[in-house]
């Protein structure tokens, strides 16, 4: 048995779609068995709300009279530098840039409390922030200074871009020195004090499609409240990481670069993180929805969170170091118990990614299909495709 996006989407179309969660497979599977649900469900959808710093917004704003040549000058939003290497009149800002005057880890550890990720927050939240100007002033573009203050609806074009989103797995931070140390994983207290992971297991896009069978370039997806698309694979993708048996990666794998129109989105689903002692970054909801095309996707999304395993990773050496060792594997069912038995000893775990969020972004998604407000696409080109790796 088989089934069609195209399929799928006219179902969709007649309000005849049966769509479920990620979370919600796993139970129907376990009753009703695959080949059935395989007949039966037509749409997985998937989730996640976590910290992404490869993320960023472009922007294009109106030219005032008269007109300014940003190349080659220098801009801040709110204080905030954004580049202005394109043109005349475009501009970007990363999720992790932050003004010129923040004392960065000088008074360690630094608290970041405003960065790029906040100007992004900021502006789809509908607030007023500060844009500011200087250029060299060309026969063409003479205006050599500019101070405005805009909203998002003021740009020509907004539009969301991340290099690298939705990582399909992660490591699980831990501290082995004899000092607390702060990282983009969080406060790791020393001597094993506790343990951070970042992932949705169970709910996670990629960890619900780990061959990248349905999700390609072109894929459409919820982003940031909004509707976005896959459009390259992810800057460090790996397909080639090591696998279980199920073809889950025992670490990090693929990963996605997604673009979307940041006047759709809400600030609901797109926040600014200061993360002490490491700087700041976007928190980034993302959903994809997993077409059932066949008894092999119906496995693949029914994975749980005790059949995902993440490496667990010292990050007072051996990250920073890139020394690759790995201290063991624990799965996302102890994870996210709360506490994980490692190395002879009981260790807090703490999420950086929000379930709750997850959930929600799945369910958000999962209505939009029922209402056909979201039709599925066929990728354009494949992700690079996952080895075989290990068993």
């Amino acid at each position: 048995m088989s089934k069609t996006i195209a399929e799928i989407n006219e179902k969709i179309k007649k309000g005849k779609a049966v769509v479920v969660t990620a979370e919600e497979i796993i139970e129907w599977t376990r009753q009703k068995g695959v080949k059935k649900t395989a007949q039966e469900v037509d749409v997985v959808t998937t989730g996640t709300f976590s910290p992404m710093c490869s993320s960023a917004a472009y922007f294009n704003l109106k030219q005032p009279v008269p007109k300014m040549k940003l190349g080659g000058g220098k801009a801040y939003l709110n204080g905030v530098p954004v580049y202005t290497g394109f043109a005349a009149a475009d501009i970007l800002i990363g999720a992790t840039a932050m003004p010129d005057d923040d004392p960065r880890n000088s008074v360690y550890p630094g608290q970041f409390l405003y960065g790029g990720a906040h100007v992004i927050e900021d502006l789809v939240a509908g607030k007023t922030v500060l844009f500011s100007a200087t250029a060299y002033g060309t026969d063409c573009y003479p205006l050599k200074k500019r101070e405005i203050s805009v909203t998002l609806k003021d740009f020509n074009d907004a539009v969301l871009f991340n290099p690298r989103n939705a990582y399909q797995n992660y490591n699980v931070a831990v501290n082995l020195s004899d000092k607390v140390i702060y990282t983009y994983m969080g406060v790791l207290r020393p001597r094993l004090g506790n343990a951070n992971y970042c992932s949705a297991g169970q709910l996670s896009p990629l960890l619900n499609d780990p061959l990248y069978r349905t999700i390609g370039i072109g894929t459409r997806i919820f982003l940031g409240g909004g509707i976005g698309y896959v459009c390259w694979p992810g800057t460090q993708h790996n397909p080639g990481a090591p696998r279980g048996k199920n073809k889950v990666p025992r670490s990090g794998a693929g990963t996605l670069a997604v673009i979307g129109d940041l006047k759709q989105m809400s600030a609901q689903w797109l926040r600014g993180i200061s993360v002490t002692g490491y700087g700041p970054t976007l928190a980034v909801s993302i959903g994809v929805p997993i077409p059932i095309l066949d008894e092999e996707m119906v496995r693949f999304t029914s994975v749980e969170d005790k059949d995902i395993w993440a490496p667990v990773v010292d990050y007072s050496r051996d990250y920073p170091q890139g020394t690759g060792k790995i201290l063991g594997r624990v799965n996302y069912a102890e994870l996210k118990s709360g506490k994980i038995h490692f190395k002879g000893k009981e260790i807090p775990t703490g999420g950086l990614s929000s379930y709750l969020k997850a959930k929600e972004v799945a369910e958000t998604l999962k209505r939009w299909i029922i209402k056909g407000r979201f039709l599925l696409t066929e990728a354009v080109a494949p992700l690079p495709g996952a080895e075989q790796g290990e068993k």
